[in-house]
């Protein structure tokens, strides 16, 4: 690869992640859709994570300090020492840390909602803790393909900021509310995820666009903003006149 001066530039590696922003001690990367964070009963028979391809690529350990479900792409924040990763994890459990979420649903809530439902761990995890998430509408669209009793489909995109981190907690308050994540498999509405499939939108639309925190060492603050894929892109082109 060259610039546009003819100088030669180094290629990357091809499972190397996009580096949002690195120092000695930490660093924040952009985790592609249906890439897994790390081995988990949740794996089945997977053998390409995250952690490991992020070893290889810093060629060091890395403490991951928050995870990301394998649909889900975005901002990814790991340490590079036990002691800065005990720090990020106050930081993260804290409201000192901003993230924000990019998220396409079905229909067309309200400009600004919370979502206060409590939510269990996931399997194997019965006990409901608190869980809250807080929704801003972005902008909306409505495209001509009908909908039970409509003859339009309706979207919107929504800002969504966890003020906890349960299990797929994103995922599942939209559901709870009846505003189902486009591409989720899970907690979704399959009618609508088969007509962004047709739009060639085959991933599930919630993305980690901002994570915005004080760094644990220098007190400055960190701001990372993830770009969005190929196929995320063609989504938000939908909702015309939005400019991200």
């Amino acid at each position: 690869m060259t610039t546009d001066l003819g100088v030669a530039m180094p290629m990357a590696e091809p499972d190397a992640l996009p580096v949002l922003y690195r120092d000695d001690s930490l660093a924040v990367v952009n985790k592609p859709a249906g890439l897994m964070v790390h081995d988990s009963a949740l794996a089945r028979g997977e053998t390409d994570f995250a952690a490991d391809r992020l070893r290889e690529q810093f060629d060091r350990p890395i403490f991951l300090v928050h995870r990301l479900d394998r649909a889900t792409s975005g901002a990814l924040l790991l340490a590079f020492d036990r002691d800065t990763a005990s720090a990020l994890g106050q930081v993260m459990m804290s409201r000192e840390v901003e993230k924000d979420y990019w998220a396409v649903c079905r229909g067309w809530p309200e400009p600004q909602f919370t979502v206060d439902h409590p939510l269990d761990g996931g399997p194997g995890k019965p006990q409901k803790k608190p869980a809250v998430t807080r929704f801003t509408r972005l902008a909306t669209a409505e495209i001509p393909v009908p909908s039970p009793g409509f003859e339009t489909s309706r979207y919107a995109l929504l800002c969504a900021q966890p003020e906890t981190g349960r299990f797929r907690q994103i995922r599942r308050h939209l559901k709870h509310v009846s505003h189902h994540l486009i591409g989720d498999t899970s907690h979704g509405d399959g009618r609508h995820n088969r007509s962004f499939r047709m739009l060639g939108i085959h991933r599930m639309l919630l993305h980690a666009r901002r994570l915005a925190f004080l760094h644990p060492s220098s007190g400055a603050r960190v701001v990372a903003n993830a770009p969005l894929d190929v196929e995320f892109s063609r989504a938000l082109a939908l909702f015309e006149g939005f400019d991200p």
